[in-house]
């Protein structure tokens, strides 16, 4: 297990280990959603340390496809750091980035106070 379960406003998070394995598939998104299991998060929060160095170029299609892994799962996630620098490089992430920021499956937040803060409000 690469991560532990916490409290944030009265729900339980997921919180991966930020020096896990890199999130680079569907196979990993798969492997962190198993190990979440046993704790049944609200959501499963990742740090932007844990994604590959391609998964925010949409182009490639790796978060979007690791996205929907969650999706179909029926779990939330939550990216947790900074990603202004990627988000300030491409038009296309940051429409991404904000329109996941409005739902409820799919967030980015700078830390997990943020976290926090969507969970209870």
């Amino acid at each position: 297990m690469s991560g532990e379960a916490r409290t944030l406003a009265g729900r339980t998070v997921y919180v991966c280990d930020a020096a896990g394995p890199k999130l680079d598939g569907e196979r990993a998104a798969t492997d962190i959603i198993g190990d979440s299991y046993a704790c049944h998060p609200a959501v499963v929060a990742i740090p932007v340390a844990r994604l590959s160095p391609d998964f925010l170029t949409l182009s490639n299609r790796i978060a979007g496809n690791v996205i929907q892994k969650f999706v179909n799962y029926g779990v939330a996630v939550a990216f947790v750091g900074d990603v202004s620098a990627a988000v300030a490089a491409s038009n296309a992430l940051r429409d991404f980035v904000r329109e996941s920021n409005r739902g409820r499956h799919v967030w980015f937040v700078a830390d997990m106070a943020e976290l926090e803060a969507k969970l209870g409000g």
